[in-house]
């Protein structure tokens, strides 16, 4: 057993697996015992069965176990991590221990409800069709209602129990009363009453009216009770295990075994055995073990199981990769520079599963409302009973409408509705590439009315670009760009870099110069297959006395008024072209303009670049003059945040850089480009995987969806119960038809959330 212990003033983290719950008012049970504790913060969900517990001041794991354990449900802590070097092999996860469980109460529910079916199918039947009553047939409707009534219902009874022993009450305790009591009038109509005796008939209508059970036997409305709220959970239950497929398809991504070079052998190892710092090999069609760098070899990566997109990735050696992504071509020999729970996947999985455990305002909502709806159901039951038989209208009847009264109450789809939709929304997001960090993200999507856009790898890829190349009157583009390829090509400045590599692209592999020299400042000079070259700003050639062409002139004049850096080639005396370099802007930032317009969304963009340079950035992608804010210094952005807020806006923020952390968390949406650093991925409340702005509009899109998913399950859920309770009390339910209505409330509640698994990123435009 666990017992770890938080030093005073420190806080630790523990998440336990809850046995027992059987609904939302049991999960609202267990968070209040835990959050009793001094120094505990604990966050109960139905959905996952799952305690997110921070506990401090000397609380130790064992405490938070005795304390679930007092209100009558069992909790585990998680398992140690396997040890590969164990014999016999590799132990199973913890996320495969946890499934093979999973699958096993669901094989076990299942074989409950099939049994509990075959043996209630016919007691319907008879109850049903009159002309089926041969002699003594309410006998054996008795001899196979019971097995269902005690066998099929003893999770329910199991667990009522368990709560009056606490002193609590919660839906199953509706449903055990309600069950036994109909096979307890039966039995008790049967041995004293006039329905055990022979040829004894009754009709059945399964119709909304008032009726007599006098002489009436309910053991079809025992037994048919039993089996539609065990269908219903079955099916609820393996909702919400498809529900959180996204998370275990993200924990099943990662290799098994990877090729490690040792001594200068490849050894075949299970993953777990890799560490920082350790050289593998990734052949072709293998997946790439964890996130690395390449040391060796040139291939295209297929990304698209984690980013979505389409394209395979060109790495070569230098380049990062993350694991879980395919190599599609080549053999790479990858230094593994994160490991276990530090990796890109790991930490995608980490924030799907931190949604689910969280919760949103409308879930807390919820819960306290089943809570206390229970007494008040079993109070209402009690008077139903009463009116009916102190008004005269009979026992029977009475009987009749308060069973029908415990069963129609069951808050199944109250406690499902925000859970399986939180499980489906943020489970499809982790497939398309977006990241919720916590569902209280949901209803801060609804109301964001702007949309701040950091300028530099949000809007624009973050990296210097040949964009033009302008040669000057009778010379070749070409050439130009080879002779200033070649000399650049021996520089380490981010420009030169950018010319150098559109000129390898365009020309092919490129030669060492013959001389080079760099002039700090201005640019660099050297020798190329005999010429003497010159490339750099203006004033390089204007120190060595050399003019510039009126072409020349005019090209350098529009790249400036563009905010474009313009690098000027010479050699043997004469300017031969200009060279226009910038930051290029993502192919896609236009259209996610347009589209944050389509969710009724300002975009503005936010940079620290000049005005000119933010002014033709904004005009190329459709953002108006008067919604650019430039020259903004890194600690001031969260104060332009800020100010934006005040003035009554509800803003969203996207970005990727450190210089954004702040910002992205004073915003009321932060939203973090999965290609930037990991400081502004932790600070904001979405991530979006592939980098592509237009995905911060599928974000808000989805997030949208979910929160109006997770309100409409509340509205049905809610309506079902205020209007199917005044029919139950008046008597114009029978038990049966109230325990079908509850089942069909529930597994509509999760069919609606499973909807959300149809959401698709917006098409290209």
């Amino acid at each position: 057993m666990s017992t770890e212990t938080a030093a005073p003033g420190d806080a630790s983290r523990v998440e336990l697996s809850i046995g027992g719950m059987t609904c939302a008012a049991c999960a609202n049970r267990v968070e209040r015992k835990l959050n009793k504790l001094a120094g505990v913060t604990a966050t109960v969900n139905y959905a996952t069965e799952k305690a997110r517990v921070d506990f401090a001041d000397g609380v130790t794991v064992d405490d938070l176990i005795a304390q679930v354990e007092a209100t009558g449900y069992t909790a585990q802590p998680p398992p140690p991590p396997p040890d590969p070097d164990a014999p016999g092999g590799s132990a199973p996860t913890a996320e495969e221990a946890a499934a093979s469980a999973d699958d096993g109460r669901l094989r076990a529910l299942r074989d409950r409800l099939a049994i509990s079916a075959v043996l209630t199918v016919p007691v319907i039947a008879l109850a049903m069709v009159p002309a089926w009553q041969f002699t003594n047939w309410q006998w054996i409707s008795l001899a196979l209602a019971w097995p269902v009534v005690v066998w099929g219902a003893w999770p329910f009874h199991k667990a009522a129990w368990t709560n009056l022993r606490h002193g609590a009450s919660t839906m199953d305790t509706l449903v055990s009363m309600g069950t036994l009591a109909a096979l307890g009038w039966s039995v008790y109509a049967l041995l004293f009453g006039t329905a055990g005796e022979a040829g004894m008939t009754h009709p059945f209508r399964f119709t909304i009216e008032r009726t007599d059970g006098s002489a009436n036997i309910y053991l079809e409305a025992a037994a048919g009770v039993t089996t539609f709220i065990l269908a219903g959970r079955y099916f609820e239950a393996r909702a919400k295990r498809r529900s959180g497929a996204a998370l275990r398809a993200l924990l099943e991504l990662g290799a098994r075994d990877v090729g490690v070079l040792r001594g200068g052998r490849e050894e075949r190892v299970p993953v777990e055995r890799l560490v920082v710092g350790d050289a593998f090999v990734v052949r072709p069609g293998e997946k790439i073990a964890t996130d690395g760098e390449v040391i060796e070899g040139s291939s295209a990566v297929d990304a698209s199981m984690l980013t979505g997109e389409s394209a395979p990735v060109e790495v070569a050696v230098g380049d990062t990769v993350t694991g879980a992504t395919v190599n599609a071509g080549g053999r790479l020999v990858v230094r593994a520079t994160r490991i276990g729970a530090d990796t890109q996947l790991a930490r995608m999985a980490r924030l799907v599963e931190d949604a689910q455990n969280g919760k949103a305002r409308v879930q807390r909502l919820a819960d306290r409302i089943s809570g206390v709806f229970v007494p008040v159901v079993i109070a209402l039951a009690a008077a139903t009973l009463g009116f009916w038989w102190g008004t005269g209208g009979g026992l029977a009847p009475a009987f009749t409408a308060a069973v029908a009264v415990l069963i129609i109450a069951c808050p199944c789809a109250l406690g499902l509705a925000t859970p399986t939709a939180l499980l489906v929304g943020t489970g499809r997001g982790a497939q398309l590439g977006i990241l919720i960090k916590g569902p209280e993200v949901l209803e801060s999507t609804q109301r964001v009315d702007t949309i701040v856009l950091d300028k530099t790898g949000t809007v624009t890829e973050g990296r210097m670009t040949l964009l033009a190349v302008r040669p000057a009157d009778g010379e070749d583009e070409t050439e130009v760009l080879r002779l200033a390829g070649v000399l650049e090509n021996a520089s380490e400045h981010p420009i030169a870099r950018a010319i150098a590599q559109a000129a390898t692209e365009r020309v092919g592999s490129l030669p060492a110069p013959e001389e080079f020299a760099n002039v700090e400042g201005l640019g660099v000079r050297g020798t190329v297959d005999g010429h003497a070259v010159l490339v750099g700003r203006p004033r390089l050639l204007v120190d060595r006395a050399l003019t510039l062409p009126a072409e020349v002139e005019r090209a350098l004049a529009g790249a400036e008024a563009e905010g474009r850096t313009a690098v000027v080639v010479a050699w043997d005396g004469a300017a031969r072209g200009v060279l226009v370099v910038a930051d290029a802007i993502k192919p896609t930032s236009a259209e996610a303009i347009e589209r944050f317009r389509a969710l009724g969304l300002t975009p503005m963009l936010l940079t620290g670049d000049n005005a000119t340079v933010a002014a033709s950035v904004a005009r190329q992608v459709g953002i108006d003059e008067d919604q650019v804010i430039a020259e903004v210094l890194p600690t001031d952005k969260a104060e332009v945040i800020t100010r934006l807020r005040s003035e009554g806006r509800t803003v969203a923020m996207v970005g990727d850089g450190v210089n954004d952390a702040a910002a992205l968390a004073t915003a009321d949406l932060g939203l973090a480009m999965g290609t930037g650093t990991d400081v502004a991925i932790e600070a904001a409340d979405l991530t979006l995987v592939s980098g592509d702005p237009r995905a911060a509009g599928d974000a808000i899109r989805l997030a949208r969806r979910t929160l109006s998913t997770i309100k409409g399950n509340l509205f049905w859920a809610f309506a079902y119960n205020v209007a199917a309770l005044p029919l139950a009390a008046a008597g114009l339910l029978n038990p049966m038809l109230a325990g079908a209505a509850m089942a069909f409330s529930s597994v509509f509640v999760v069919s609606n959330s499973l909807r959300l698994r149809r959401f698709h990123a917006t098409k290209a435009a």
